[in-house]
């Protein structure tokens, strides 16, 4: 983790060819097992992408939106939304070649300790089946709903002195 020089910065719209890209990449398992052709495929995960896309930037128009570069080289995605008592943790997606390398772990880690600061919970929706909820349970997310298709998870703000305790 620490040989990567990562940084974030905002997405534009020259980035959308990646980010569909990269969006693909979070569904190839599902996708797989459909029996769909690939450019029924490619269709099906443009309009989700859009769509997706869509919905982010008009209802969290205040979130921030970044890419996860290497270097310059973007690998990944971070969504954000800071909200006066919760943040949300919209996305976290990265390329699979740079998964299980602690780079999740670090934006993830960062994002607490800014919540911790702000006295505010984190909130998020992950597939019960989805590896980083392993992630999330170690960083002290709880389940707070099921919706058949997402759980929510969320982490209350840990104070200091909590923080201490636990340590």
């Amino acid at each position: 983790m620490s040989t990567f020089e990562l940084n974030l910065r905002p997405i534009t719209e020259a980035d959308l060819c990646f980010l569909r890209q990269l969006y693909a990449t979070t569904r190839a398992e599902e996708m797989a097992s459909t029996g769909w052709n690939q450019p029924a495929i490619d269709a099906f995960l443009a309009q989700q992408f859009d769509a997706q896309h869509r919905y982010y930037q008009e209802h969290y128009h205040d979130a921030q939106f970044s890419l996860i570069c290497h270097q310059e080289q973007p690998i990944g995605r971070l969504y954000v939304f800071r909200g006066p008592s919760t943040f949300n943790l919209m996305d976290i997606a990265l390329l699979p070649e740079w998964q299980r390398h602690g780079i999740g772990t670090r934006f993830l880690d960062a994002l607490i300790r800014e919540a911790d600061e702000a006295g505010k919970a984190i909130r998020l929706f992950v597939e019960a089946t989805n590896p980083a909820r392993r992630l999330y349970d170690r960083f002290g997310f709880v389940v707070t709903g099921d919706n058949r298709v997402y759980l929510q998870m969320q982490r209350g703000a840990r104070t200091s002195l909590e923080q201490e305790v636990s340590a």
